[in-house]
């Protein structure tokens, strides 16, 4: 971002604290339990985060036409749909972190190990896990409804208001209904990669780039042949960018990525990497391909991981997730050069393509 230039970031941050200052009050009047989810969620959505969703939508906005410098009064609704995208954002990754059992976030205590904490140290009856538990879910519930205020309120003029709430509701059932798929193919131990790659596009891509981009083209009203090019971008950019995770999740160390190293074999994620590698191993070593389907979703110890990894490695499954993340990122480009985006809207959604597929956190 230029100097002349609005930062979504700081936009976005700006938005977000002056609505939990507007909330903060409203909650304290329920009581102190409602105090204590409120002040978790603020800090839980402050404490950090690239704010990536929110700059699609701003960006998506200005490639179709937006000016932040001329319509000031918008740009600043297109703030406050970009703090909802992120208030939507942190209920996924609370529910998420329960639904996974996960004990951190961002390098700090997952909400529902936060409010069984809460429950021991204020020496309260019954069960501080199955509290930490429903608190969460509750407080992630109170995340999701207020990122609707936002939307609602977010003083957008009203046809516009119109062509963004089907977006939104697409965006909100595609990745719920991710997460659903997710948790089934995990529990029925799916090993075909169709399905990783089916939950990576509706739990992953779909809310992280493609609607967040839809949503800034519905703002400035775009015509359908840049929304289309916007979620070509967006599916092949969000499904590199899960597919980066991905190895991540298996190859990336807690310092990196915030999270326990392995994690995603440890938990039994039915990821397209590990799915690849089955694949491979059946077909190349098929006790190498027994022994990942055992300690699948186990307590592994460090030499099984780092086995683990070593297979996964050694018949081709990582070389197979790093081929796909080049391919679609080369296609997402090419979609977004042959658009009718604004040249700085381009550069800088080019800029944000390569860093999500070539992170290392």
């Amino acid at each position: 971002m230029t100097s002349t230039r609005t930062s979504p970031v700081q936009a976005v941050e700006d938005a977000l604290r002056r609505f939990f200052a507007d909330r903060r009050d409203e909650a304290a009047a329920i009581g102190p339990a409602c105090v204590d989810a409120v002040t978790e969620l603020e800090t839980y959505v402050l404490r950090g985060g690239k704010r990536v969703r929110p700059t699609f939508a701003w960006l998506g906005w200005l490639g179709a036409g937006g000016d932040e410098s001329a319509d000031g009064a918008t740009a600043e609704a297109v703030a406050r749909v970009g703090a909802a995208l992120e208030l939507f954002h942190a209920a996924a990754l609370i529910h998420d972190d329960v639904v996974d059992a996960a004990l951190t976030r961002r390098g700090a205590p997952a909400a529902h190990v936060m409010f069984a904490g809460l429950h021991r140290d204020r020496c309260w009856n019954g069960d501080a896990e199955l509290f930490g538990t429903g608190a969460a879910i509750l407080t992630g519930d109170l995340a999701q409804g207020w990122a609707e205020d936002l939307v609602h309120t977010s003083g957008l003029p009203a046809p516009a208001l119109a062509r963004v709430v089907p977006v939104w509701s697409a965006l909100r059932t595609e990745v719920l209904c991710g997460q659903l798929l997710d948790v089934t193919a995990e529990a029925a131990g799916e090993e075909d990669i169709d399905t990783p790659q089916r939950v990576n596009q509706y739990k992953t891509a779909s809310y992280t780039v493609e609607r967040p981009l839809h949503i800034g083209a519905a703002i400035a009203g775009a015509d359908a042949e840049l929304v289309a090019a916007y979620r070509t971008f967006g599916r092949d950019i969000g499904v590199a960018f899960q597919l980066r995770d991905d190895l991540l999740g298996v190859f990336g160390t807690p310092e990196e990525t915030g999270k326990p190293s392995g994690g995603d074999l440890i938990q039994g994620k039915r990821t397209v990497l590990f799915a690849a590698a089955l694949r491979y191993a059946d077909e190349r070593d098929p006790d190498a391909a027994k022994f990942l389907r055992t300690k699948i979703g186990t307590p592994v110890t460090d030499d099984e991981l780092t086995a683990m990894r070593a297979v996964i490695t050694d018949v081709g499954a990582v070389d197979h997730v790093e081929r796909d993340i080049t391919r679609r990122t080369e296609r997402a480009l090419a979609a977004l050069r042959s658009s009718s985006a604004t040249d700085y809207a381009k550069d800088e959604l080019t800029a944000m393509a390569i860093s999500a597929t070539q992170r290392t956190s």
